[in-house]
């Protein structure tokens, strides 16, 4: 089959695309034939010094897949070969990614793929739509008629991130460059901030009458956790699925609270989020779509702060 193979770390232009043997599913596996799936910056960090992740090379990167189930492993009784499955496989220690013809991944964290969109659109949604759903439903907690600063709200995660904001019935500031200002108010922001000129401080100070915002999610890191920290309410709070180690001190005199979200894999995550999609309250944001021969071309964007959606892979066509 053919598969992305990383076989040292490096840059783009260690990633070759060649054959290798396919996976067979073990006990409480599936292997599913790979439809399409994503790139997340995830994979171009672990292409550049991935030791960290534990990951035996050589391996096969990939972190979102969309596809059907071509045979199951033992114990397996949930899913049957035919069925259209969407996941987002474990990154610690997996050699097995999706970034290929065929993959195996547990059984317990794949769920049925969203019934109303199609597998470019599908393979987009767990790794990121997950992050985002975690971070607002879960850990901040976002509730109707609450409002939530959302930085890189154009972004991979940001974009589903003002979304189920919306869905919930939030007020949704969110930032992103001028060239996606109107995407923004596509997807549900109320107010739309350029980070290249505007203050977004300011702008929610004058928004809220002083008080700031009730939570604030950052996608993009730097400084800007702790430069979000004035414009939240005290006793407010944030996440961020980046680490920082600037001054947080604000944190504390303001009796607020820092999420940091590292997903965990699940399949109830995924059914909410189909939910959502079914429902028409979410969609993916598809930057381009590209065959897997482009993965280079793909961790080129990932490495230069590619901004707007996801990039899907098509790696196989339904027939």
């Amino acid at each position: 089959m053919r598969a992305v193979v990383l076989s040292k770390y490096g840059g783009p232009e260690v990633l070759e695309v060649r054959d290798v043997p396919r996976p067979e599913p073990g006990p409480g596996e599936l292997l599913v034939r790979v439809m399409a799936s994503s790139a997340n910056p995830v994979e171009a960090k672990i292409r550049a010094a991935g030791s960290w992740s534990g990951i035996p090379l050589p391996a096969v990167l990939g972190y979102d897949a969309a596809g059907i189930v071509e045979s199951k492993g033992a114990g397996v009784t949930e899913f049957s070969p035919g069925d259209p499955v969407y996941f987002t496989p474990e990154i610690f220690g997996n050699a097995h990614g999706t970034h290929a013809e065929f993959t195996v991944v547990p059984a317990a964290i794949v769920a049925p793929h969203p019934a109303t969109t199609g597998y470019i659109e599908a393979a987009a949604i767990p790794l990121a739509g997950g992050s985002a759903y975690e971070a607002i439903v879960r850990r901040l907690a976002v509730t109707a008629g609450e409002s939530v600063l959302i930085h890189g709200g154009a972004g991979g995660v940001g974009s589903y991130a003002v979304q189920i904001a919306r869905a919930i019935g939030a007020r949704v500031f969110a930032t992103a460059g001028p060239d996606n200002q109107g995407l923004l108010r596509e997807l549900g922001a109320d107010v739309a901030i350029d980070y290249r000129k505007d203050d977004f401080a300011e702008i929610i100070k004058q928004q809220t009458g002083g008080k700031g915002v009730d939570a604030a999610f950052d996608t993009v890191g730097g400084d800007l956790i702790s430069k979000s920290v004035p414009a939240v309410r005290p006793f407010g709070r944030l996440a961020t699925i980046l680490g920082s180690k600037l001054d947080l001190s604000g944190l504390y005199v303001r009796n607020q609270t820092l999420h940091g979200i590292f997903l965990t894999r699940e399949r109830a995550r995924l059914v909410a989020l189909s939910a959502l999609v079914e429902q028409g309250k979410l969609r993916s944001v598809i930057d381009r779509v590209l065959p897997l021969e482009e993965v280079v071309e793909a961790h080129r964007r990932l490495d230069g702060g590619h901004g707007r959606g996801k990039i899907v892979f098509q790696i196989s066509s339904p027939g």
